[in-house]
Order: C-alpha cells, then sequence, then structure tokens
C-alpha cells in the first residue's frame, strides 16, 4: 500500500463515522501529542540495558500505538494540504546541510554546539 492510498483509507474511515467535525488541526495536534505520550508509557521505568518495553505483554500495543500516531499525522497533514512524503524528504535536505556527517558522526551536539 502506498501513504496515498493508506491517506485514502483514512480519509473514508473518518468519513464514514463523521469524524472530520472534530479533526481541526488544533484538535488533531493535542490528539497527536497524546498518542505519542501513549507510545512513551510504553517504555516508562524501563532499563536502558533491559528489555524495552519492560514488560513483554506491552509489545504488541507498541505497534497500536504507533499506527494511531500515523493516522493522527496523515489526518494532520491532510488538514494543511501537506505531502508528508515531500516535506520529509525536503527535511532530510535541510538536515543533512544543517548536520554534516563529517562534523556530527557519534556525537550528539546539535548543530549550534559544534
Amino acid at each position: 500500500m502506498t501513504l496515498d492510498e493508506l491517506k485514502e483509507r483514512v480519509r473514508a474511515f473518518n468519513a464514514e463515522r463523521d469524524w472530520g467535525q472534530y479533526h481541526s488541526p488544533r484538535n488533531l495536534a493535542m490528539a497527536l501529542s497524546v498518542e505519542a505520550n501513549e507510545l512513551l508509557e510504553l517504555y516508562l521505568w524501563c532499563k536502558d540495558e533491559g528489555p524495552q518495553p519492560a514488560v513483554r505483554e506491552r509489545e504488541p500495543r507498541v505497534a497500536d500505538e504507533l499506527a494511531d500516531i500515523l493516522i493522527l499525522l496523515l489526518n494532520l497533514a491532510d488538514k494543511h494540504d501537506i505531502d508528508l512524503l515531500e516535506a520529509t524528504a525536503s527535511k532530510l535536505e535541510r538536515n543533512a546541510r544543517k548536520y554534516p556527517a563529517e562534523k556530527v558522526t557519534g556525537s550528539m551536539r546539535k548543530y549550534d554546539e559544534y
């Protein structure tokens, strides 16, 4: 499935339920944050050297939370008429200039710290 096909499926899903009335950019951005935090919660209190998530029964929920995040991201991009593939490619190009490999490889420093 392509990203455009997925976007159409999400659009149809929302239309069948008349959920567009709730999908203001502000609401979608807040929901995106909530879902990202639900993903983060699965890793809460994990030891860096231990299994992640720490509770094995949480593992299937990681995929569900990632899917929720993607669905909301597609909805938000759709509201703003943003082509996510194009936006991502453009951002990667800008990041490549901002973080040249010869300066940042193996480093956690930000662009204004090297």
